[in-house]
């Protein structure tokens, strides 16, 4: 054996150990997201079932060792039937908010309910069958479309999985594939187009019939037509869900029945998008940096730049 070989070795052992040991502190890290006590667990009968009611109340988030809250009293609620939207700059929280829905992190002080109930007293596998959770990052899985249309329930009908692509305008690239819904599909998606993989994402999320429906800026790389569409179809053949939507784009929320800005960990404004152009300066920055007043519904430009600017003095004169 030569003298290089037996070094290489001699390196490359330690490190090995080393991995060894990370691997092992990963598999034995004691998750914080436990299901409750099942003697606790709140439970829907199936004739009873879940209404899709979100609320926060009063909602601060902190991640470990973060020296400030990301989320402070953060309270709404999302209705069946009707959209709420969130938008705000980049790093002021919109993701974690809706993370915590599903339980991938827990709110730190106040609730969040369904239907009353604070998530944390329903079983995870309950609550995350209640809730379409589409995530910002690629999430396909490797395997087929079908696969990954079905994840949520691989029992369910070629039917139920047609309908979910159809509303989530997947069907003419699926049926352009040789194979249609047996197509391979990489993992994380990558070998298909940015837009696909989100449609097949939201696909994913309508197949289950969820009572909540989130979409963490889903949409971003859709046209504005592909866009547009899609939302009206989610409105039309899920209109019994609360819908949720983060998004960058005032576009794909100006027609929400309720949005919400968030700065900073914070609502700083609430309303229509007509109600946040003249009352949430912070709104009104993000909706002319993307549309023309003319796109934006603004009769007079200066008016509403006038009601905004008289918000921002009234803020800056109660703090």
């Amino acid at each position: 054996m030569s003298f290089m070989i037996i070094t290489m070795i001699s390196v490359m052992l330690p490190r090995a150990d080393v991995a060894a040991e990370r691997v092992q502190e990963v598999l034995a890290t004691h998750s914080s997201i436990e299901d409750p006590d099942p003697a606790a667990q709140v439970t829907r009968e199936k004739g009873e079932g879940w209404r899709g009611v979100v609320s926060y109340n009063d909602v601060t988030f902190a991640y470990p060792d973060s020296d400030a809250p990301t989320l402070e009293h953060v309270s709404f609620t999302a209705e069946p039937g009707k959209t709420t939207a969130i938008i705000g700059s980049t790093g002021c929280g919109k993701s974690t908010l809706v993370q915590l829905l599903p339980r991938l992190y827990d709110v730190t002080e106040g609730s969040i309910t369904l239907d009353g109930v604070d998530v944390r007293s329903i079983g995870l596998e309950e609550l995350r069958r209640q809730i379409g959770y589409v995530p910002q990052k690629r999430m396909l899985f490797s395997g087929t479309i079908e696969s990954n249309i079905k994840y949520g329930d691989p029992a369910m009908s070629d039917d139920d999985m047609r309908a979910a692509a159809e509303i989530a305008q997947a069907t003419e690239f699926i049926d352009g594939k040789p194979d249609g819904y047996q197509s391979p599909i990489a993992q994380g998606g990558s070998n298909v187009s940015g837009g696909q993989n989100q449609r097949l994402s939201i696909a994913r999320a309508l197949a289950i019939h969820p009572k909540v429906l989130v979409f963490d800026d889903s949409f971003s790389a859709l046209d504005y037509k592909t866009d547009s569409v899609l939302r009206a179809k989610i409105a039309e053949q899920a209109s019994d869900a609360a819908v949720i939507i983060v998004a960058q784009r005032i576009a794909t929320i100006m027609h929400a029945e309720e949005i919400l800005v968030l700065d900073e960990g914070r609502i700083v404004g609430r309303g229509t998008h007509e109600e946040l152009l003249r009352s949430c300066p912070e709104y009104l920055e993000i909706a002319k940096s993307q549309l023309s007043p003319a796109e934006l519904g603004l009769e007079e430009e200066g008016g509403a730049q006038a009601s905004a600017a008289g918000a921002a003095d009234e803020k800056g004169g109660e703090r």
